[in-house]
């Protein structure tokens, strides 16, 4: 028995006696009682109903593979090599490493629906409850070598907006990797954040693991240990098809790849600009210890961010371990 199963059992929102859930599972009260406590350590709100039994504080909508691909075009069926829905990973995009270490990786997504050890950028860690966000990483072999895949993160924030565009959301882009949303503050906050890592040569064949972790439902709970704003798409959606949300997603992302090393990044640039969350805005920019003050430009053909600082003078910021903050 995993964690998993029961979860689909209690995921219609529905009271299920101790009883039931033992008999479906083929285990003790006792130990269906240990199992609900196992899933409130994850950041599932279990509610007990007394003299009746136990369901969920959230209804939820398990990942399917068979319901992911029945939704997704023949275009991205031609893409998609392989569609790998897991319980639990330590994290997706090691997965799909692991995938590329054995020869196979390539067109292949995996969904999860928990990571015990996901991270996002600059390796801080990626923590939600089971079941309340969506986590998928998709591998993709490239030939023209790492320098074809300037602005790849930032084209793939583009897809993930105009799939949430499509579920009626209006998000924005942060610089380089993360998607905001307002929260039920009224504030834009992270959504949102897409993770690119790359083996190979730098003139040659590569290999790319593009991970992505978004926030569906965040209990208050959680909300209160995180030490930034956080939105969740039920914020604004409270109605998300979840199955129908990850094909959409998957379908963008094997589309993007298909042609991103033939267009490359300016394919994508205006639609990454339009969406800008702190376009022409005074922002911090973070770089190691040093912080300094500038307003923010557009991102060029290459996805890079223009910047102007206190003193007038224009640069680019180039990525890898830079943050930006809006300055208020």
């Amino acid at each position: 028995m995993t964690i998993g199963n029961l979860m689909r059992l209690l995921s219609d929102g529905d009271v299920h006696s101790g009883e039931q859930l033992g008999e479906a599972l083929g285990i003790s009260r006792a130990a269906v009682w240990k199992q609900l406590k196992k899933l409130e350590a994850l950041g599932v709100e279990v509610e007990a109903v007394k003299g009746r039994g136990y369901r969920l504080s959230q209804r939820l909508e398990p990942l399917d593979g068979a319901n992911v691909v029945a939704h997704l075009p023949a275009s991205a069926r031609h893409h998609l090599s392989r569609l790998f829905v897991e319980d639990q990973l330590p994290s997706s995009n090691a997965y799909l490493r692991e995938r590329f270490q054995q020869s196979a990786g390539h067109g292949e997504v995996c969904l999860v629906e928990l990571q015990t050890a996901g991270r996002g950028r600059r390796g801080r860690g990626w923590t939600t409850p089971w079941g309340q966000s969506l986590m998928l990483s998709v591998g993709w072999r490239f030939e023209s070598g790492v320098v074809a895949l300037e602005g790849l993160s930032l084209a793939v924030g583009v897809v993930v907006a105009q799939v949430l565009e499509q579920h009626g959301a209006a998000p924005a882009l942060k610089w380089p990797n993360d998607v905001l949303l307002k929260n039920r503050d009224n504030e834009l906050a992270k959504l949102a954040g897409i993770l690119v890592e790359v083996t190979g040569d730098a003139a040659g064949p590569c290999e790319v693991v593009i991970g992505i972790g978004m926030n569906l439902w965040l209990p208050d709970a959680l909300r209160d240990t995180i030490d930034q704003p956080v939105a969740a798409l039920a914020d604004t959606c409270p109605h998300i098809a979840r199955n129908q949300l990850a094909a959409d997603m998957v379908a963008g992302l094997l589309d993007m790849l298909a042609t991103f090393e033939a267009r490359g990044f300016s394919a994508w640039q205006a639609a990454w600009n339009q969406r800008h969350a702190f376009a022409d805005q005074p922002i911090h920019v973070l770089q190691g210890k040093k912080k300094h003050d500038a307003t923010a430009g557009e991102v060029d053909a290459s996805g890079n961010l223009w910047i102007t600082e206190a003193a007038g003078q224009s640069r680019r910021l180039v990525g890898g371990e830079i943050s930006i903050r809006r300055r208020l």
